[in-house]
């Protein structure tokens, strides 16, 4: 069956290992971790054994690329869907190792008994109590390969098991053999497909319905790339994404002895070293910045098309534009790994108070707020020692007004274009004035505040805020909101969940408002119980009077005044009830939004 933008075709198990073996088709997946569970393997095995359906493998074709002599070459098949179906055909047919999720080269053995009274026990993973006996062939792998004499290895194994039936036997043995022949359904995407097309067809075939990510399309033309590179830039992708997460990952990654060989290997050797998590990256992450920052565009789908050679104006695909692309993809991933943009980017986050992997919400926000510092590295007309300054403000104004939440891409195209064509400090502070007006501050962004969410942007944002300026914790004069979010501080109710609803207020809604929180010490926490504001900040208040502690360390009128001013607490507050809770949180989200808006300023 043929149709307008793909082909319908049926390959046998053997012919699809055979397009593998001459790299017609390309599995990504070979250089990533294999997910699957063994047992996963073994079903597999035995659902072709019994000749059960196994689903469609879904192929992408690249488009044939004019070389500069004007010869045609001939695009390969990317597997987008099917590569766990296929990588388990090659471990356990094949005898093909794969990887483990620490990058380890590892068989997949799969046991065999030709002669199992229970169907559903022919096949096993392998473990040693099938090395030791007989019965079981331990590795399909050696039934499957050229050299394999069937009568020889039949008079052996009657040989060695007592009242075989050898025609049983053989019967058994061909049928297992003839799973090289089992049809396998296999959708052939034409290269004229956009990426859109491509994921829907993908969504309506594949039953789990999981979309696949632009991202995952660069990855799969990466690695069906030799001739330029891609292949061993998507490995850089992969260790890199590994070792941010997994220091102690590198020895394995030195195993692998071809990339060790490459540049890249000492470039990212630095995160042997590094437990920094508040930045994380996922191949995601780093193939959005490095095109960001290398094309100037935001849709990942151009560079799918771009490290295809498509010219966006005649719609050819050529040889110099897939050249160009790689380079130029190689500049980005090569800013990107480099240590000390790595590392100073993250200072400067944590510089603005987000010293805390708890207080960031969006990857994309980091995504271009990296890229920004990377392209304000290279601009001539600012001076070195205003990047992390301008950075700074760019992330907490992307942050506070969700810039990248909703349709990123768009915006960070459009963003980008206009650093470019405008110069980036005239472009920020348009956007500047635009979105951070008094309007903002005093409306929208208390505003904002109103909401149980913990996780809201704006809150994280007023918690870096109290972290880039020095403040206290609650009733507390040397312990900061700092070291309380990153070791054992609790986010207590300033009215007492308990007292609230006691009092009538029993809506989480209500009582779990983020005006109603403040990170505490856990001895100032169990002091406080679940008493109405009054009464323990009254005992506070005697306490300045007395010098006798009974809640945190302050002693002095003017240090607990100073104190609720760094918590954006009204002072009015020693003498409330829950007569007064809404009150409270109005007033507390207005002196929430003055304390972003003076610690945003002083950035």
């Amino acid at each position: 069956m043929v149709g307008e933008k793909f082909n319908l075709l049926q390959y046998s198990v053997t012919t699809i290992l055979g397009l593998i073996d001459g790299q017609q088709f390309v599995i990504p997946e070979l250089q990533r971790p294999f997910v699957w569970k063994r047992s996963q393997v073994r079903d597999l095995i035995d659902s072709l054994y019994h000749g059960y359906p196994t689903g469609y493998i879904i192929t992408w074709k690249n488009p044939d690329v004019q070389t500069k002599d004007g010869s045609i070459a001939n695009g390969k098949h990317v597997l987008i869907d099917g590569q766990q179906r296929i990588t388990a055909m090659m471990a356990a047919i094949s005898g093909r190792e794969v990887l483990d999720e620490d990058f380890n080269k590892d068989r997949i053995k799969i046991a065999f008994h030709p002669l199992a009274s229970d169907p559903a026990k022919r096949f096993a993973v392998q473990d040693a109590s099938h090395l030791k006996d007989k019965k079981w062939i331990p590795d399909i792998a050696e039934i499957f390969k050229t050299d394999f004499k069937q009568r020889e290895f039949e008079d052996q194994y009657v040989s060695n098991n007592e009242n075989v039936n050898v025609y049983d036997l053989s019967d058994s043995i061909t049928k297992l053999k003839g799973i090289a022949n089992r049809q396998i359904g296999v959708i052939e995407l034409d290269h004229s497909l956009d990426i859109d097309e491509v994921t829907e067809i993908f969504i309506r075939i594949n039953s789990k319905g999981t979309a696949l990510s632009q991202s995952d399309f660069v990855m799969s033309k990466m690695a069906s790339d030799t001739s330029h590179g891609g292949n061993t830039l998507r490995k850089v992708v992969d260790y890199f994404c590994h070792l941010a997460v997994k220091p102690d990952f590198y020895p394995q990654m030195l195993k692998d002895s071809e990339f060790e060989k490459t540049e890249y290997a000492s470039k990212i050797k630095w995160l042997a070293k590094d437990n920094e998590d508040i930045y994380n990256p996922d191949y995601n992450d780093m193939l959005r910045v490095a095109f960001l920052y290398s094309f100037h565009r935001a849709k990942l789908s151009d560079l799918v098309s771009l490290l295809s050679g498509r010219d966006f104006e005649t719609r050819e695909f050529r040889e110099e534009i897939v050249e160009q692309s790689y380079q130029k993809l190689k500049e980005g991933m090569l800013a990107f790994v480099k240590e000390y943009n790595f590392r100073q980017f993250l200072l400067a986050v944590k510089g603005a108070g987000f010293q805390s992997s708890k207080l960031l919400n969006s990857k994309m926000t980091l995504d271009f707020s990296y890229m920004l510092y990377l392209k304000l590295l290279q601009d001539k007309t600012i001076p070195n020692g205003q990047v992390k300054h301008y950075v700074q403000k760019w992330f907490v104004l992307s942050t506070l007004t969700g810039r990248y939440v909703g349709s990123p891409e768009s915006v960070m195209g459009r963003d980008i274009r206009n650093i470019a064509e405008k110069g980036f400090v005239d472009f920020f502070h348009e956007v500047e004035a635009s979105v951070l007006s008094n309007t903002f501050w005093d409306i929208t962004l208390p505003q904002n505040l109103e909401t149980s969410s913990p996780n809201s942007p704006a809150f994280h944002t007023f918690l870096a805020a109290q972290i880039n300026l020095n403040c206290n914790s609650l009733f507390m004069h040397g312990t900061m909101i700092s070291d309380l979010l990153n070791l054992s501080g609790d986010v207590h109710h300033i009215f007492p969940k308990a007292y609230l609803r006691k009092n009538g207020i029993e809506t989480k809604g209500r009582y779990n408002q983020v005006a109603n929180y403040t990170y505490l010490d856990t001895q100032v926490n169990k002091k406080i119980s679940d008493d109405a504001p009054n009464t323990y900040f009254g005992r506070v208040l005697e306490q300045c009077n007395t010098k006798d502690l009974t809640i945190g360390n302050i002693t002095d009128m003017d240090a607990l005044k100073e104190n609720l001013e760094q918590n954006a607490i009204p002072e009015s507050v020693v003498h409330m009830t829950v007569q007064d809770y809404d009150s409270f949180l109005e007033q507390r989200r207005n002196l929430m939004a003055k304390l972003m808006e003076r610690y945003y300023k002083n950035l």
